[in-house]
């Protein structure tokens, strides 16, 4: 999946480029090279970060694949629906969707962070900002980082500086707030298993292999203390032999959601914790 996540981006010019091209016919020469170099930077970006899987990377990757599906729609819409505008919608339609909906991916990118005999597998995004929220800090990330330079390009000299200066502060907010959404993993550590969620728990919780009682699928009717922030999926319940502090209280048995549940047990019985 990550090789052919690789070809995909690396074809973006050949697919996106004529149709951006060709919605900025007729444009100024300082529109045209500002808005190229936007689009070179941001593809650039991409590709580093698809050639060297990390946390961060998966947060480069998840603005920057919805943006070139964006711009792609962008110029058919400027252009008129074309071969080219075509191509370049179905194309970064199908990155986009195998970045922000392949499991498989998100795990190999926060996993890309490990270190030594660690292996981190990624949370599922709490389903409250799923629909949203987040699209919402995506979009003023992508605005903040593009509006500025390009009112500039279009000489529109005093909205362009106010805008490249509310877009810094803008963009960091954006950036950080999906960057959260990123560090969201369990970590199977040869002491136990960590549950490392900044969004829903604020800290890390550790929780040693002699205090596992099982792992599994969690009952329908189960009273066992929810963090997986209702994010949709299957959800996995770790019980404890005694209570431990989650969230200002105690409990011994937890419901979180991993993006590759199969997965994720696998790894636990691979370990020597016990999988029920």
């Amino acid at each position: 999946m990550l090789w052919a996540l690789r070809v995909g981006w690396l074809a973006v010019p050949l697919t996106v480029g004529p149709a951006i091209g060709g919605a900025l016919d007729g444009t100024s020469t300082s529109l045209q090279i500002v808005t190229a170099a936007l689009a070179w930077s941001a593809w650039g970006a991409v590709l580093v970060a698809v050639l060297v899987p990390r946390t961060t990377s998966l947060t480069v990757l998840r603005i920057g694949a919805p943006m070139a599906l964006a711009a792609a729609l962008w110029a058919g819409a400027r252009n008129g629906v074309g071969f080219a505008e075509i191509v370049a919608s179905a194309w970064t339609a199908v990155i986009a969707a195998a970045v922000l909906f392949i499991p498989d991916i998100t795990d190999t990118f926060v996993d890309g962070s490990s270190y030594g005999p660690e292996r981190r597998m990624a949370l599922r995004v709490p389903g409250a900002l799923l629909l949203g929220p987040v699209e919402l800090a995506w979009a003023v990330t992508v605005a903040s980082i593009a509006a500025g330079p390009l009112l500039l390009a279009a000489h529109a000299w005093i909205a362009g500086v106010i805008a490249v200066a509310a877009g810094v502060v803008a963009a960091r907010f954006g950036v950080l707030a999906l960057h959260r959404l990123s560090r969201r993993w369990v970590v199977f550590v040869p002491a136990g298993i960590v549950l490392h969620d900044p969004v829903v728990l604020g800290e890390a919780l550790l929780f040693p292999k002699r205090m596992v009682r099982s792992l599994g699928p969690a009952p329908a009717d189960t009273s066992a203390t929810d963090v997986t922030g209702r994010a949709l999926g299957l959800v996995l319940e770790l019980q404890l032999n005694e209570p431990s502090t989650v969230r200002d209280g105690q409990t011994d048995r937890l419901l979180f959601s991993p993006a590759r549940p199969g997965a994720l047990l696998r790894e636990a019985r691979e370990r020597g914790l016990p999988v029920s």
